[in-house]
């Protein structure tokens, strides 16, 4: 009876925590080279943003104070944030399928929604 082939495999990871709960991650070098990622904050600032755009286009509120107020916030903020629903495609598609880290912040990239679609992935990713 031939002896039994045994396959060893040793996979490195860490046991840390991270946000006060335990977490098992890769070890730094592999981490660092995966990058960062998506920011979780700058996609729930654009789920916000397509959420309003979609009452607005239903009819459920008249208008952005309505809105403002139906949310808790100010007028000034949600009319700031409001401008990320309307990006380029490519841009969102970048952003939120492929999780591709922007450089910008959530207050620059609201500015750069103003901009033509062409312009927008220039300012975003390079």
């Amino acid at each position: 009876m031939p002896a039994p082939e045994t396959l060893r495999v040793h996979i490195p990871l860490e046991l840390r925590r991270r946000g006060g709960r335990p977490r098992i991650l890769p070890p730094k070098h592999v981490e660092a080279a995966m990058g960062r990622g998506q920011d979780p904050h700058l996609l729930r600032a654009i789920g916000r943003a397509w959420g309003w755009r979609q009452r607005l286009e239903r009819g459920d509120v008249a208008t952005l104070a309505d809105l403002a107020a139906d949310e808790g916030l100010s007028d000034r903020y949600v009319s700031r944030l409001l401008r990320l629903a309307w990006l380029a495609p490519d841009v969102l598609e970048r952003l939120v399928v492929y999780r591709e880290p922007s450089t910008i912040s959530i207050l620059d990239l609201c500015a750069v929604a103003a901009l033509p679609w062409g312009e927008q992935p220039v300012r975003v990713f390079d």
